[in-house]
């Protein structure tokens, strides 16, 4: 039997993960998170964040991270700056174990899996230095800025179509940059997108450069078929080549979806693995915002409180 067994270990530390941390302070549960080599999440990155209720004149994502964290720490998290690099989540021993980046072990009857996703970029360096300048892989969380604004839109599957058709709705112009021929989008997202009349679709179109400073001024393209070169003038450039879920670590414990999102049990975030919950963009590939995000990570919370009760833990 391990020495000191923990009722709950958070492993991530974006709005899921201090939510859930916040929630099981005041149930009394005495969490330890570990923030991961990116305390926050990706909302640091945020330059301005006008969606999030509570925050009537908006805040930038590093300041709202920051405003949770105290929170948490306030009703008694422990919070740890380190990554977790191991974990072994079916001991048979009654308890879940998980190792540090510097192999300190620890030990719990519950785990809350809150690691987050992170964006698929194009990996250009104007593209990575104008991220939050221009430059943003949501457009719910950031369309606004661009309100009658000309912007472009990357990528060819579902995300890319329903990115393009919101801005059309903000924006008097949307160009759509698909390299392939066709869009991989499903049938009625592709519908959608073409009677939207404002979307201008560019096939065999990829983006070389995002131009600009200190802000984004317009991208050079280039079409693979013929290597003709252009510049296009725009405002924004929103990426939507997918997401990929911060979950290889629980791969060989826990159910996941065919893109690595962890499968919870429909309407509670339990996993397949008893004790074990995943909350946040690790396990939602549908909705991905702050807020929702937040209210899973309630969830989490509340369903190891639960678990805990039941199992006289």
């Amino acid at each position: 039997m391990a020495e000191f067994i923990h009722k709950t270990l958070i492993v991530g530390s974006g709005p899921a993960g201090y939510t859930a941390a916040i929630y099981a302070s005041r149930a009394n549960l005495k969490p330890v998170l570990f923030t991961g080599r990116e305390p926050g999440g990706q909302l640091i990155t945020t330059t301005e964040v006008e969606n999030f209720p509570g925050y009537p004149q908006g805040t930038d994502g590093a300041t709202m991270m920051e405003d949770f964290r105290m929170q948490a720490e306030r009703f008694g998290t422990e919070v740890i700056y380190s990554s977790i690099t191991r974990v072994d989540l079916a001991t048979g021993q009654g308890y879940h174990s998980i190792w540090t980046e510097s192999d300190e072990e620890y030990h719990t009857h519950t785990v809350i899996i809150a690691t987050g996703a992170g964006a698929n970029y194009l990996g250009l360096e104007s593209e990575q230095r104008l991220i939050s300048k221009g430059v943003s892989a949501c457009a719910v969380c950031d369309g606004f800025f661009f309100k009658n604004l000309v912007v472009g839109v990357v990528g060819g599957g579902d995300t890319a179509c329903e990115d393009a058709t919101y801005l059309a709705k903000l924006c008097p112009t949307v160009h759509l940059f698909v390299r392939r021929d066709e869009l991989r989008a499903s049938k009625i997202m592709q519908q959608r997108l073409f009677a939207t009349e404002n979307v201008h679709i560019h096939w065999n179109t990829e983006v070389e450069e995002v131009l600009g400073h200190n802000a984004v001024t317009g991208v050079r393209l280039i079409n693979n078929r013929t290597n003709h070169t252009s510049v296009m003038e725009l405002a924004g450039l929103f990426v939507a080549i997918g997401h990929t879920p911060r979950t290889e670590l629980f791969k060989a414990y826990l159910q996941t979806d065919d893109t690595g999102y962890i499968i919870t049990q429909p309407g509670t975030s339990r996993t397949d693995v008893a004790g074990v919950f995943a909350c946040g963009d690790a396990m939602d590939r549908v909705y991905r915002q702050a807020v929702t995000a937040a209210g899973t990570g309630c969830c989490a919370a509340l369903d190891a409180e639960r678990y805990l009760v039941r199992n006289n833990l």
